[in-house]
């Protein structure tokens, strides 16, 4: 039984084009590297910048990232934080619940629960490839494909070819448009303001992550390292449409907290309107087939999900980790896809469904019964059962 990703002998494919340099895009270039493929990534964006959310890491997709490559989970580590509790607050600033987190995942999953910049782990990321094979400003506009190859064309007129292509260019892939076709993302109800900002929020420890209850809005709070916070407001709402700018951004989602504590104002005061990201929570319907011919998708392109069980990053990392692992166990590109949507597109569906689930249900209650149903979810059989499925996900048990 394979416990790492092992270089093949003989590669079944030579040269991958990975479109899309996130989360999803980098890992899989680390995985697939190590057999020995020729592999390039392009990237629509001009240049890395501080960008992005904060988000959670949990032990499902730290035991994939591990395997891919175990010094990503140190650097994680050491420039994530390390979650030891969960604070359930009403907007007033009340303490409601504490809910342990560290010694229960430590204890159970062997891995802890992580909060880091979307930005730093990019970097973090990008900071195991050749710089060489990270190829920026390449907005991917089209493909073609036949029996012996894919033909990639980007906005800038240059085009690319290579034995496989793997989409990994988001919510609003281009890669899934041109090979699935299915329109526009679905909007699942609910309005996002976040922001990461260097703030000294006295009130939540570098260990903690504090979640507040309002009137059909909930807010979140997490660290993210080197003294930078993450604020996330969702609210429940028919209208999805975006704010003409910046400062109109800002005005709304404080006009949304206008009612709660004043320190919980004054952090969403303090943020340049700038760094402000508004925008709905969408994702897509499961699909039956990620891949045709020789091209496949992953992460965010193939599963996007709303964010209220915060598995959009490892689910990512476990599809990096099956592909590449799929390649190393297989004597064709047919094969190695086949395997690779058998091995995931039943569980992510599921996570997919549960996601969206939670985020509905998370408005219906007063914040006492959110915070204690939270907590019972986790403590009761079936919530359980659930909650071992998603966490103790070790890849090598699937190799």
């Amino acid at each position: 039984m394979k416990t790492q990703i092992e270089k093949l002998s003989k590669p079944i494919i030579e040269k991958v084009a990975i479109v899309g340099a996130g989360l999803g895009g980098l890992a899989t270039a680390i995985a697939l590297r190590k057999q020995g493929f020729d592999i390039h990534v392009y990237e629509k964006a001009q240049e890395f910048r501080p960008a992005g959310a904060g988000l959670t890491i949990a032990p499902n997709g730290l035991n994939c990232l591990a395997v891919i490559e175990q010094s990503i989970v140190e650097d994680l580590k050491r420039s994530g934080c390390d979650v030891r509790q969960g604070i359930f607050k009403k907007m007033t600033g009340e303490t409601i619940a504490i809910n342990p987190i560290r010694s229960r995942y430590l204890e159970k999953y062997g891995q802890p629960f992580l909060t880091i910049w979307w930005w730093r782990l990019q970097q973090i990321l990008a900071s195991k490839l050749p710089p060489e094979i990270i190829h920026l400003n390449h907005r991917c506009v089209g493909f073609e494909q036949n029996d012996n190859g894919v033909e990639i064309y980007f906005e800038n007129g240059k085009k690319v070819y290579a034995d496989l292509l793997v989409g990994a260019d988001g919510l609003n892939s281009v890669v899934r448009e041109k090979l699935i076709g299915d329109g526009k993302p679905h909007y699942v109800g609910s309005m996002i303001w976040r922001a990461v900002i260097k703030y000294n929020y006295e009130l939540l420890k570098p260990d903690e992550i504090i979640s507040i209850k309002g009137n059909k809005q909930i807010m979140r709070l997490l660290n993210v390292g080197d003294g930078y916070i993450f604020w996330a407001i969702r609210k429940l709402s028919s209208d999805f449409s975006v704010s003409d700018s910046a400062t109109l951004a800002k005005s709304r989602v404080l006009n949304e907290v206008a009612e709660w504590e004043e320190s919980l104002r004054g952090l969403v005061d303090a943020t340049e309107a700038e760094q402000i990201l508004e925008g709905p929570i969408c994702d897509r319907p499961p699909l039956a087939h990620w891949s045709k011919g020789r091209v496949t998708l992953l992460g965010d392109a193939a599963h996007p999900m709303a964010t209220s069980i915060g598995q959009g990053a490892s689910t990512t990392f476990e599809d990096a980790y099956e592909l590449a692992q799929c390649f190393s166990q297989s004597s064709s590109i047919e094969e190695a896809l086949s395997s690779y949507e058998k091995r995931r597109i039943d569980r992510t569906q599921i996570i997919q469904t549960r996601s969206a689930l939670a985020d509905m249900r998370s408005y219906e209650t007063d914040s006492e019964t959110f915070s204690r149903q939270t907590q019972e979810q986790s403590q009761t059989p079936t919530g359980e059962e659930f909650l071992d499925w998603l966490y103790n996900y070790k890849p090598f048990m699937t190799a």
